[in-house]
């Protein structure tokens, strides 16, 4: 798949053998045109960058909300995890969820580095293959608030 950004396009590698009802979830709603506009309302410097509330994080909706994107997700029901030994490096993707271990959904982040600590607790589903440099370029957040972004970069399409 690819993933476009304002600086370029990102190659992904999708993980249909290790999680494969992520995989189909996010090939769906990308089909749809769901993450079309949707910002990286999170996005931590030496961590990763959070995407994928296509709930009130597209900008292009009437849904929009900035203070609320991060809370939401697509009208299809949660994912059963699909953890998996896959390690969390830089350019890995992996689903965003809550406590719950079975509340993915639509969001998901892409490593900025190694994140270890993460490894067989998240869903990963993908990883970026070209252009990862297009990555290091979204809009970091501001460290004091837990990474949120004022005036964020955004998906511009994926498919």
């Amino acid at each position: 798949m690819i993933l476009k950004l304002k600086n370029g396009d990102v190659k992904i590698e999708l993980f249909l053998d290790v999680a494969p009802n992520h995989v189909k979830r996010i090939k769906q709603l990308a089909d749809e045109g769901m993450y079309n506009n949707v910002v990286f309302h999170r996005v931590i410097g030496d961590f990763m960058a959070q995407t994928g509330d296509v709930k009130f994080g597209n900008s292009s909706t009437d849904n929009f909300d900035l203070s609320k994107a991060g809370m939401g997700g697509s009208d299809l029901p949660d994912l059963k995890q699909e953890f998996s030994d896959v390690p969390h490096l830089r350019g890995t993707l992996s689903m965003a969820r809550s406590q719950d271990p079975n509340s993915a959904n639509s969001q998901f982040f892409i490593c900025f580095k190694e994140a270890a600590f993460l490894d067989r607790q998240y869903t990963v589903f993908g990883r970026v293959i070209e252009g990862m440099e297009f990555v290091d370029k979204i809009k970091r957040g501001d460290d004091e608030n837990n990474g949120s972004v004022s005036n964020p970069d955004k998906i511009i399409s994926f498919k």
